[in-house]
């Protein structure tokens, strides 16, 4: 047809071509329809510590900003990194509260909102466990109260406070020393009689003993670390705490995990069972050091467990703020036991939570 037409008619021909050519050229300078269905970590530049809670169809992320409580607010936690930063709480300039905020945390507890947070007035051995109320729906209000130092009875050095509530009793999980020394960082329990009075004595429910929990201690120098307490409950009801363990200034810094037995209680320290071995570590293969101080959540449809963390891209960059956060969804095996899986590389394109 379209010779006929060539020779029939050349300069009908030659438009025909041009418009041909001319469409197909349109069709190639097209930007590619971005897709939705996907993402890829980290989901920010910097996040050291991330927490996410969920609440009324928003999640809520905290990070350590050492200097004051920050709250990013979304709907989607695949778009985090378009989240706006919202500074609710800066402490008071001088204080044994003053100084280097760690690892916050939200709860929603009894209809009001609470965060927990380390601090100290400049003097690391002088961290401690304080918290703020809230009783606005809104946590991203200026409605914030600090309610005080949260402690037991022994007063030690203490960080990375995390609440849960288990068979209606509400416990506290923290990382803190046995004395006065800094040796080690243990992971403490205790019942809370509200949410900022601990009620009695701490129990001790594990601290390090294998050699992958004590990289980069030095003796007499740096302590052995278990540190970053999180509660993960299984979709069959089961109770697993999982810690980061070893040094964060190493490439080493990784997560250990307990299980509560059947039955157990979460202040026996014997009804906890010990993972050997890390459940979640570096990957220098694909460039992803130091994983750990974790959170958990849920997708939007409630389906699905993610795990939220943060990680370095290169090797020895250490504690600081090049630490970014990453999620991935987490697994469950036929005997109900969490399956982690291995860090995702940064760039690697991931289903976004079902639910989104």
């Amino acid at each position: 047809m379209i010779r006929k037409i060539c020779r029939a008619a050349p300069v009908v021909s030659w438009l025909l071509m041009m418009f041909i050519t001319g469409q197909a050229k349109s069709q190639s300078v097209q930007s590619p329809v971005p897709k939705t269905d996907s993402f890829v970590n980290p989901l920010l530049v910097t996040g050291p510590d991330p927490w996410v809670v969920s609440h009324n169809g928003v999640y809520y992320f905290c990070r350590t900003t050492g200097r004051n409580i920050q709250l990013l607010a979304t709907t989607k936690m695949s778009k985090l990194g378009e989240a706006k930063a919202v500074t609710v709480w800066t402490p008071p300039a001088k204080g044994l509260h003053s100084k280097e905020l760690w690892a916050p945390e939200m709860h929603y507890i009894n209809h009001k909102w609470y965060i927990y947070f380390a601090a100290d007035d400049g003097n690391n051995d002088h961290h401690r466990m304080y918290v703020l109320e809230n009783t606005h729906a809104d946590p991203l209000s200026d409605n914030w109260v600090f309610k005080g130092k949260v402690a037991d009875p022994t007063n030690k050095w203490a960080i990375d406070g995390t609440v849960f509530r288990y068979k209606r009793k509400l416990y506290m999980l923290w990382a803190g020393w046995e004395a006065d020394v800094n040796v080690a960082q243990n992971i403490y329990i205790a019942r809370l009689k509200n949410p900022w009075t601990i009620q009695g004595e701490r129990v001790k429910l594990s601290s390090p003993i294998y050699d992958w929990e004590k990289r980069g201690s030095v003796k007499g120098s740096l302590p052995t670390v278990n540190e970053g307490p999180e509660i993960l409950k299984s979709p069959k009801g089961r109770l697993f705490l999982l810690y980061s363990a070893s040094g964060c200034w190493t490439d080493h810094y990784s997560l250990g995990m307990l299980s509560l037995k059947k039955g157990g209680n979460p202040m026996k320290a014997s009804d906890w069972i010990k993972s050997d071995h890390p459940v979640f570590a570096s990957a220098p293969d694909i460039g992803v050091y130091a994983p750990g101080h974790n959170g958990f959540f849920k997708s939007p449809d409630g389906k699905q467990d993610w795990i939220i963390y943060h990680a370095n891209d290169k090797p020895g960059q250490g504690c600081g703020r090049f630490r970014s956060p990453r999620m991935q969804q987490i697994h469950w095996l036929s005997d109900g036991t969490p399956d982690f899986g291995k860090p995702v590389a940064a760039g690697v394109k991931l289903a976004v939570p079902s639910g989104e």
